[in-house]
């Protein structure tokens, strides 16, 4: 799930091939392809077979010799200068490939996370362009060469993986846009080191970044008594931070504001930060000092209301990217699990902070904690969403399962959380997740609510990751709410090829995790609460209806029709509250009144 605005302009075409989504759905492995032509090599002239070999030679060298990177921060050791980024782009810490950024492209709705530059090259002159990829797909290509455009792609690896597509300028061609981006409704990609080496176009070769000057601004927001949220202002060329209380490094960040957790109540400390890049450590900003609140947390994040058979979830959205802006308070009293999205990543592995966006219109923190207070009170479990576009949690060791076992309990007991909600997008490791996953329930008891939303292609085998972990956690598992949107066509349980936006397509894949393990009390159906609110995928409440009964009830069906029926069935869950509100709460009146009526 992501951040940002959803679209409203008409569908464009767009190829995402059901061969290669059934491809993926069974776990083959695909090579990268070549979308565009590569330019080929100029031929030797007729005069080349009567030179010396030591001749030509010494021009070959020399060529070479004269070849340079003409792309600039290529390696994004400065940010994104010199690259022009949508919303979807941003500069990531981990993982790199050398130095200490890379960039991270998001895709969402209509936008593929396209980054690019122009780069000066020399007329009538070959260029090698290539770059290192990792995560979800990625696409490499040149337009503007005066001859012939190329690209290539790669369906996406878990490391890293070099892509390379060669071009040659045309004869009066000065300037050429080299691009990046992911493709629709699929998981973030990371590019490293990106490089277009040819002949000096006028533009020199990289310099490489500079030390980035001092923070300023640096200010402290709202103190608990065991934390304090700092916020500073952005510095050009800086690709991180690095947090300092009373003089000693606690935390690294890439963005501008951190929560300093673990600290004594009613205690002043001092803070500092500095901005960080490949070049080096700018000097430390000006010396804040905060003060903790008294007396402490308490022992727990209070009791926890019981999810009721039938239950509607609903994604708050903790920022402002084009939908209905609301506080708790205004979320629809049918929405019985309200997840906040979403929780940080911090530079420690594993461990996650929350902090509230003063976007959403909060005066004060104790005023949000208060709404999480009385939605509880009326019944209503509220949670924290893991994931989603800048939460990148890593979980591969038992360290990192003990420190997001750890923070998680924290910032339950801090704001009165119920438990969590599991939207890693970015790949995940099921034995480590597992073992984290028990360890909060060890803290937190029976009362937690554990929910996860895994992206379709996740939940397409009991092979994968994400179904692994949901089973292996399935004594203490509240719902999986699989997200059945910006997909493409999958595999029902039946083994046919159903295409999203459909009944069959809820019925026939939701199928998939009823027949997998899964109790059907763990299962709902993930969709947009309206046509903004994703990429593609979205189906009219009435659909979403019509599913529940076929699955519960055995009515309603499309063309695929259980071979039982499931009155267990969990209920639904929307992306999001916000999008819901912005199209007059339609989805959750619809479909809330539908689901606490199934048997």
């Amino acid at each position: 799930m992501d951040r940002t605005r959803g679209s409203s302009s008409p569908t464009r075409s767009r190829w995402l091939p059901g061969a290669l989504a059934l491809a993926l759905g069974a776990g083959l492995g695909l090579a990268g392809g070549t979308g565009g032509a590569l330019a080929a090599e100029p031929a030797a002239g007729p005069g080349a077979a009567h030179r010396s070999g030591a001749a030509q030679a010494t021009e070959q060298v020399a060529e070479q010799a004269a070849d340079l990177n003409v792309a600039r921060n290529a390696g994004f050791e400065s940010g994104l200068s010199d690259w022009s980024c949508g919303t979807g782009g941003a500069v990531t810490q981990a993982p790199v490939r050398t130095g200490t950024g890379a960039l991270r492209g998001t895709p969402a709705g209509q936008d593929n996370a396209r980054c690019a530059q122009v780069v000066r090259v020399k007329p009538d002159s070959s260029y090698t362009l290539s770059a290192w990829t990792q995560g979800g797909y990625a696409y490499l290509g040149a337009t503007g060469t005066g001859t012939t455009d190329v690209s290539t792609w790669s369906p996406g690896s878990g490391g890293w993986q070099q892509l390379t597509t060669r071009f040659t300028t045309g004869a009066a061609t000065t300037s050429v846009t080299v691009y990046t981006h992911g493709w629709y409704g699929q998981a973030p990609y990371v590019v490293d080191d990106l490089s277009v080496f040819g002949p000096d176009g006028g533009g020199g070769s990289d310099p490489g970044p500079a030390v980035p000057a001092a923070p300023a601004g640096l200010t402290a927001g709202g103190a608990t008594s065991s934390s304090v949220t700092l916020n500073w202002s952005a510095v050009n060329g800086a690709t991180g931070y690095h947090v300092y209380r009373d003089g000693a490094r606690v935390q690294s960040v890439s963005g501008t504001s951190a929560t300093v957790t673990g600290l004594a109540a009613d205690t002043a400390y001092g803070f500092q930060v500095t901005a960080a890049n490949a070049a080096g450590e700018s000097a430390r900003s000006a010396t804040v000092t905060a003060r903790t609140a008294p007396g402490s947390p308490g022992p727990g994040p209070g009791p926890n209301p019981a999810v009721p058979r039938h239950a509607v979830t609903g994604y708050w959205q903790n920022f402002d990217n084009g939908a209905t802006v609301q506080k708790l308070r205004d979320v629809p009293a049918q929405y019985d699990i309200v997840a906040v999205s979403f929780a940080d990543s911090t530079a420690v592995p594993g461990q996650i902070s929350f902090t509230l966006d003063p976007a959403v219109g909060y005066a004060s923190v104790a005023d949000f904690k208060a709404d999480i207070a009385a939605k509880k009170a009326a019944g209503v479990s509220v949670i924290l969403s893991v994931g989603g576009e800048k939460g990148n949690v890593t979980i591969n060791s038992d360290t990192s399962a003990t420190a997001f076992a750890d923070s998680a309990w924290a910032l339950m007991r801090e704001y009165g959380f119920s438990g969590v909600d599991i939207d890693l997008e970015h790949g995940i490791n099921s034995t480590y997740l597992a073992r984290a996953l028990r360890g909060l329930a060890a803290k937190a008891g029976s009362g937690l609510v554990l929910t996860m939303a895994p992206q379709t292609i996740d939940m397409q085998s009991t092979g994968t990751e994400y179904f692994k972990t949901a089973l292996a956690v399935k004594d203490i598992l509240t719902v999986v709410n699989t997200q059945y949107y910006n997909s493409g066509s999958m595999l029902g349980c039946d083994g046919k090829v159903y295409s999203q936006g459909s009944v069959d397509f809820l019925t026939a894949l939701a199928c998939v995790q009823l027949e997998g393990g899964l109790d059907a009390s763990q299962v709902g159906l993930g969709v947009p609460a309206s046509g903004r609110g994703a990429g593609s995928g979205y189906v009219p409440p009435s659909v979403v209806n019509n599913a529940l009964d076929c699955l519960a009830r055995g009515t309603n069906c499309g063309a695929f029709k259980p071979s039982k029926t499931y009155p267990a069935l969990r209920g639904a869950m929307a992306w999001s509250t916000n999008w819901d509100a912005t199209a007059g709460n339609t989805w959750s009146g619809t479909v809330g009144p539908h689901v606490h009526d199934l048997p």
